[in-house]
This record gives C-alpha cells, sequence and structure tokens, in this order.
C-alpha cells in the first residue's frame, strides 16, 4: 500500500510502500495526530520503520493497496 506523508518546512513528501493495511495506517495516523504517540510509526515492504514526529505532519495519503509489478520495464 502507497503512503505519501507531507512534512511541515520539507520540500518533498515522503513515500513509502507499506506492508501494512489502510486501517492499521489511519489508525496509526489517528493515534500520532491525537497525541497518543509523539511519532508516526510505519514499516515499509522491506521491514524499515519510518519515524516521523506527529508534530510535522502536514498530511498523509493513504493509497490503494500496490499490485505487484511484473516485467522489465519499458517496452521498445
Amino acid at each position: 500500500m502507497e503512503v505519501k506523508i507531507g512534512v511541515q518546512h520539507a520540500p518533498r513528501e515522503i513515500s513509502i510502500e507499506s506492508v501494512q493495511s489502510a486501517e492499521e495506517v489511519e489508525k496509526a495516523v489517528a493515534d500520532a495526530l491525537s497525541g497518543t504517540s509523539p511519532l508516526l510509526n510505519l514499516v515499509d515492504e522491506k521491514g524499515h520503520k519510518v519515524l516521523i514526529p506527529a508534530a510535522k505532519i502536514a498530511y498523509v495519503e493513504i493509497g490503494q493497496p500496490a499490485s505487484r509489478k511484473v516485467g522489465f520495464g519499458a517496452s521498445m
């Protein structure tokens, strides 16, 4: 699932492919923004943790589950 996170005072958004469900990501964002957790904690598809201070989050865009990519790139 693709998750895009806008961070205040940062020129680019953070984009990760998460193994978490949309509901899990939404709950993590809600917890961070409500003050329950000082950090937004997500896990990408390679198992890396992404931690973002909740106070710096500008927006979060939760995409559809990613389909597996098959092929060798651009066609000729």
